[in-house]
């Protein structure tokens, strides 16, 4: 099985190990029509990913060009002569046809999916169990070792969004699970991480209470107040001030 990984840094991986095709448009290339498996994208998309609305007098030569070199590479470079042979000329644009289970961002969309849709239908720890492995896919930020365009920013924009929402929903899981003091460090460092997200810090100030730290419970909504009112000039969430009172009540 041959597998395009792009949560992390781009490669792709044969029974012959893993290779990165060489050259940074040739690159931006196979990674965008990886992100549209079985999709046919069009030349002018291609042109505005790899020249950023300034693209040459010769674009549909030159893009066929960059197309005839990512060609010899897969079939010469790859480990896998029968590569190349997926990459097809369209009327309007290339496509690579290949199925989404040869790509890890497509395995990953499906893994949340269906994390969701048990969350929902109350299987709680299948929901969890498929969370955590959807994360696990993920081995850095998007196409590291890509020079991105401006069509594949807005890619891994889209792609670090499906991942704040799978974190969301798996540590909604853990917490419908009791996992609260289990979660605590987690949430610290996605509170670190993301210090405006005003979700993360009501997740963990709810997981310090819970867990009977209602002291710091109180100085992690301290904190928060004073990054929204420094960052922002703003003050905390209705649901984050009830929160704040219910701990309050509890503590009296």
């Amino acid at each position: 099985m041959i597998n395009f990984s792009i949560l992390g840094s781009f490669e792709l991986r044969t029974r012959q190990g893993v290779w990165v095709p060489r050259g940074p448009k040739v690159r931006r290339l196979l990674a965008l029509l990886l992100l549209r498996p079985g999709q046919v994208v069009d030349i002018d998309t291609l042109a505005e990913e790899l020249w950023d609305g300034a693209p040459p007098r010769t674009v549909v030569a030159t893009i066929r060009t960059h197309v005839y070199h990512l060609r010899q590479m897969m079939a010469k470079e790859s480990g896998e002569p029968g590569l190349a042979d997926l990459l097809t000329t369209e009327p309007t644009g290339y496509q690579l046809q290949v199925t989404e289970d040869q790509v890890d961002v497509r395995h990953f969309q499906r893994l949340v999916a269906d994390g969701r849709t048990a969350l929902v239908a109350g299987r709680t720890a299948e929901a969890a169990h498929l969370l955590r492995e959807a994360l696990g896919m993920w081995r850095g930020a998007p196409l590291t070792n890509v020079p991105l365009g401006p069509v594949l920013t807005r890619h891994v924009a889209h792609l670090e969004e499906k991942r704040m929402r799978a974190m969301e929903l798996s540590v909604e899981a853990d917490m419908r699970l009791g996992l609260h003091r289990e979660l605590i460090p987690d949430l610290r460092g996605l509170v670190a991480s993301n210090l405006l997200n005003e979700w993360f810090h009501a997740r963990l100030i709810e997981a310090l209470h819970l867990s009977g730290r209602r002291g710091e419970a109180l100085l992690a909504f301290r904190d928060l107040r004073r990054v929204l009112h420094e960052e922002l000039g703003l003050e905390p969430s209705a649901e984050l001030q009830r929160l704040h009172h219910e701990i309050l009540a509890a503590a009296g």
